[in-house]
């Protein structure tokens, strides 16, 4: 436990981030899954339409500095990738 007034602010508002972050980064990886799941199951056509809804989630964590700008780009390429490859 920390003992100085800062330090126990500080502990106070990682937290709170924490359970922000927490949402944003359980929709990402959601998601993700889910796309990935729809295009092995072959059913291309939906996924090309939830495709702009994941690009949205993405750029939404980049916003919240939640994941790396290069992370989400790689993120984006592969499901662009796994849409125009079937």
């Amino acid at each position: 436990m920390p003992n100085l007034s800062a330090s126990k602010k500080s502990m106070r508002q990682s937290l709170k981030a924490r359970e922000r972050n927490y949402k944003t980064r359980a929709d990402l990886k959601k998601v993700i899954k889910d796309t990935l799941k729809l295009a092995k199951a072959g059913e291309m056509n939906r996924v090309s339409e939830g495709l702009p809804q994941a690009f949205s989630v993405i750029d939404t964590a980049v916003k919240k500095r939640i994941i790396h700008k290069n992370n989400a780009a790689h993120k984006k390429a592969r499901l662009a990738a796994l849409v125009a490859s079937k």
